[in-house]
């Protein structure tokens, strides 16, 4: 049975991915119920047949009272029996079953797969992002709201079919009920209903933005403390836990305050009601009550009226807590929509294709960008790199090296010019083709929190433990490999490296990402400062594997030590967001410019400081 319902609905059903989603909250909920719409339709037409089979309890209850009151002990049972028989039998089989329907078509089908369904599409429109809409918030808020959005969605869908279906059924089924009994007697539920939606009414308006404020204000508190978490090395090295500590305090406190802002409006309303509520019990049933003094109504109807009410009783606080609920979780997905509803603004060309690599020549032709800043960055860079050329890139720091290298990428959009492979524009090509054919080594090394196989095999999941095995020997990494071990007993090849590989040194992770650029195997090939965390001995016997890689490929290399690009075939030094100067290292030595001063200033091989080059 249960299998029945939650195959329902498939959540990872193929769908048409949008590059800007709707920004307003309903538009923005309609797009993931598309797949739910004859579910949808039969669970509400099941809560509503649930409210009438209650509503049509209640009022049997009053027949059998005027049963019991018209008939004699002895005759009772000769004459109604067959009546109660029936009705028992319904009351054992067909209650159930259309509340079992009702239940799990809201629990096993709609709750589990519907959020399922947003958090799958969020989680792959959020990965579409660019690297600079990333680089612009907080890890642990974007994940925060990716965690917090599909089950306050859910929560909402649910309200509607359980809660607010259920009683706008059961309120007109109760008016409908006591019309028929007396029409003087559906005047109080009336009044009471007319003050209650007032009440929801005034709940409803205050309760969703106060939620989203609580929303926020606990994104806040995620996004501060996954921050000092990432960052604990700093945290302990600059012994700031105190800093770090008033700086979370200081979100905490506003979360505590903006959930008793919203705690306030539950608890004006939970005592609004229990006025309310006591106004219906003493109207309806004391009214149910005269009439039945002066013979208006049998005792049936006081008994149906009364169980109606107390009912009611019951409800309405449930149903308020559903309304109350319904505009929170609505309030909770507008805050994560300021996440998930974020256009993705760096696309594919309409009708781009695959980059067709044939020599691996690239051209950076009038190249400008500034981030949007209108300064540095790049500011017209012409350079063209011929196939199997290996040029190193030289500079100071925001000369604008790595701006080049993210352009190549295309992390970001050129805001002037063009990039070119092979002749084809880097913009009118799909970009997983474009960074497939490019291999980088960076400087700061993440790995993913997984095993050590699945971080190397990341640069090509199809191969197998053989080529592995020889990618990590030739990066010099099999070795330590062999040593390592976590907290799970797992060992070797299957150790898992911590959160960004910070379970290794500097120098191993950059091993393995070493190891998973040959894995790769990518003709064009990117080096960015890709030694720079190794010591001198294990550089020197790894510097054979990377000039082996650059065998046959277009190589780009940054390096701040410049023994390491010496032997390029081509150095060009940027200064400023412009290249200054392009040539052997033996050209640019005899120029006496600023590459020769970056030689003769260095220590160990390191670029010295802005004056000493100057």
């Amino acid at each position: 049975m249960y299998k029945f319902f939650e195959n329902l609905v498939d959540p990872y059903t193929d769908y048409v991915e949008e590059d800007t989603p709707p920004r307003r909250l309903w538009p923005f909920l309609r797009r993931y119920m598309v797949p739910f719409r004859k579910v949808f339709i039969v669970t509400g037409i099941f809560s509503v047949i649930t409210a009438f089979v209650e509503i049509g309890f209640l009022w049997y209850l009053g027949r059998v009272v005027d049963l019991l009151e018209g008939s004699g002990i002895d005759g009772f049972w000769a004459e109604n029996g067959v009546e109660l028989m029936i009705a028992a039998l319904i009351l054992l089989t067909l209650r159930p079953l259309f509340q079992v329907i009702n239940v799990g078509l809201l629990n096993n089908a709609v709750l589990p797969n519907f959020g399922t369904l947003i958090r799958w599409r969020a989680h792959r429109h959020v990965l579409r992002q660019s690297v600079g809409w990333f680089e612009n918030d907080f890890a642990g808020r974007i994940a925060n709201r990716i965690m917090q959005t599909p089950p306050a969605a859910g929560e909402a869908v649910f309200q509607i079919f359980d809660a607010l279906g259920f009683s706008l059924a059961y309120i007109i089924g109760a008016a409908v009920l006591l019309m028929g009994a007396d029409l003087r007697l559906v005047l109080p539920l009336l009044v009471w209903l007319a003050l209650y939606l007032a009440l929801i009414r005034w709940t409803i308006v205050r309760v969703g933005p106060a939620s989203k404020a609580a929303s926020d204000a606990r994104s806040a508190v995620t996004g501060r403390v996954v921050d000092a978490y990432t960052n604990i090395h700093s945290v302990k090295l600059f012994a700031q836990a105190d800093h770090e500590n008033d700086y979370a305090r200081e979100a905490i406190e506003n979360a505590r305050v903006t959930f008793q802002k919203e705690m306030r409006i539950f608890t004006t309303m939970d005592l609004s009601l229990v006025l309310l509520n006591g106004f219906l019990i003493v109207s309806v049933v004391g009214w149910a009550i005269l009439l039945w003094s002066t013979q208006s109504a049998t005792l049936g109807i006081v008994a149906a009226a009364a169980s109606l009410v107390l009912r009611l009783n019951a409800m309405t606080g449930w149903i308020m807590w559903a309304v109350s609920s319904f505009f929170r979780n609505l309030g909770v997905v507008a805050e994560g929509m300021e996440t998930i509803a974020q256009p993705v603004e760096l696309v594919d060309a309409p009708e781009a294709k695959p980059l067709e690599f044939r020599a691996g020549e690239i051209a950076f032709r009038d190249v400008s960008h500034h981030y949007g800043r209108g300064s540095g960055g790049l500011q017209h860079v012409t350079l063209t790199i011929a196939p199997g050329e290996k040029v190193g890139l030289v500079g100071r720091s925001g000369a604008g090296k790595s701006t080049l290298v993210k352009l190549l990428l295309r992390f970001y959009d050129v805001e002037h010019g063009r990039i070119e492979i092979d002749g084809q524009d880097i913009a009118q090509v799909t970009q997983d083709s474009l960074r497939a054919r490019i291999g980088m080594v960076q400087q700061d090394t993440s790995l993913l929190h997984r095993s050590v196989r699945e971080n190397i095999l990341y640069g090509s999941p199809e191969a197998g433990d053989a080529q592995m095995l020889d990618a990590s020997k030739r990066a010099e990494a099999h070795e330590f490999i062999e040593t390592l071990s976590d907290a799970e007993g797992r060992t070797g090849y299957d150790a898992r490296v911590g959160e960004r590989g910070v379970k290794l040194s500097g120098g191993q992770r950059q091993r393995i990402a070493i190891a998973r650029v040959v894995m790769k195997d990518a003709p064009i090939l990117v080096l960015d400062e890709a030694t720079s965390a190794l010591d001198s001995e294990v550089e020197a016997q790894i510097q054979s594997t990377l000039y082996g890689m650059m065998e046959g490929k277009t190589v780009i290399a940054i390096a701040h030590r410049l023994s390491t690009i010496a032997r390029m075939d081509r150095i060009v030094v940027l200064d400023d967001g412009g290249i200054v100067e392009d040539g052997t290292h033996n050209d640019l030595m005899a120029q006496n410019g600023l590459y020769a001063a970056f030689w003769a200033r260095q220590s160990g091989g390191f670029i010295g400081t802005d004056e000493a080059a100057e």
